[in-house]
């Protein structure tokens, strides 16, 4: 683990840094960068309807040309589906030897769809949390862990930058943990598919249905499986799952343990082994891709389908009714 002390932020006090998108991460990172001092850009389409936001928050806007040009320090944060395009069309012809390349997530890098020229540094710097909390903590003067791997050392000072711009978004002040590409693309798909997306998602509308299918009502079921989540994750998140277990009634932790041991842990241990094999022989990556290349057929069906699932409808209803005092209504 490392923090702002093992940090040189020197390091890229004379270096121009483009931020390439301004989306969760692109506009944290960004803010977090100028804020810390640094000289940084912002590179958008031409047509972006983000340009006048950008401006509005203190950046220059280049085009991606401009970008690749000057810049000493590319931050390519688009989404996943997008960067090989960029890659191809704009930097590898064009970008000087000796330029750094820092992404968010290694899935490009890993799965081979970016074979980057060899007289670059290629670096991960991978924040855990949404953008939105990255800029959030960093304005309370916290901020959030990041992951730096590094996958070519051209100019040997790689690592250094790593940790520098880790600082500078503010993953210095709570700890910066060394990995590898493989090692954060492989397990962060993993979380994401098995557990903090899927399997929750999974289980939340998976109990939701049995409990409807079984002729209780719908308000009710969303609140016992959806609703208290939170309250169970936040207990998670504070103390991990002994300070969960030591906060629930002694109903609700036999009832913990009795179903993980009779019910799920086997069955789900065999479903996630399956789960990171298909992320870790490229199973999942190609069908992404080929996904993307259909211009999203699969997602956009699937974001119909579950989009306008009763459990949706339910819980939109019901947060209408909540006295959140003036906080605001997530529909």
């Amino acid at each position: 683990m490392f923090y702002d002390k093992d940090c040189n932020k020197l390091l890229l006090k004379n270096k121009i840094i483009t931020v390439i998108g301004y989306g969760s991460q692109g506009h944290a990172q960004a803010q977090n960068l100028k804020d810390s001092g640094i000289e940084t850009y912002v590179c958008l389409k031409n047509n972006s309807k983000n340009i006048e936001k950008v401006q509005k928050d203190g950046f220059k806007v280049i085009d991606i040309n401009e970008a690749v040009l000057k810049s000493d320090i590319l931050v390519i944060l688009i989404p996943d589906e997008d960067q090989r395009d960029l890659y191809y069309d704009y930097i590898e012809k064009n970008i000087k030897e000796g330029k750094t390349i820092i992404f968010s997530h290694g899935f490009n890098i890993h799965y081979k769809q970016i074979i980057p020229k060899n007289n670059l540094n290629i670096i991960l710097v991978a924040p855990k949390a949404p953008g939105h909390t990255v800029r959030s903590t960093f304005c309370e003067g916290s901020g959030v862990p990041s992951l730096i791997a590094i996958y070519q050392d051209y100019n040997k000072k790689s690592f250094e930058i790593a940790l520098s711009y880790s600082m500078c978004i503010g993953s210095g002040r709570v700890g910066i943990i060394s990995t590898s590409f493989k090692e954060e693309t492989e397990t962060d798909l993993f979380g994401e598919q098995s557990v903090l997306c899927g399997g929750i998602s999974s289980l939340i509308i998976c109990g939701f249905e049995t409990l409807v299918e079984a002729g209780y009502s719908p308000d009710l079921s969303y609140f016992e499986c959806l609703h208290e989540m939170k309250l169970i994750v936040d207990l998670i998140y504070e103390g991990g799952i002994k300070n969960m277990r030591y906060s629930i009634s002694n109903t609700a932790e036999y009832g913990d343990y009795y179903v993980m041991n009779e019910y799920y842990y086997n069955i789900f241990k065999k479903k996630m082994k399956k789960i990171l094999k298909n992320i870790q022989n490229g199973n999942f990556s190609k069908n992404f891709i080929l996904d993307k290349k259909s211009n999203f057929i699969k997602l956009n069906i699937f974001r119909e389908y579950y989009s306008n699932h009763l459990i949706e409808n339910v819980g939109k209803n019901i947060r209408k009714m909540f006295n959140w005092k003036h906080k605001k209504i997530i529909n």
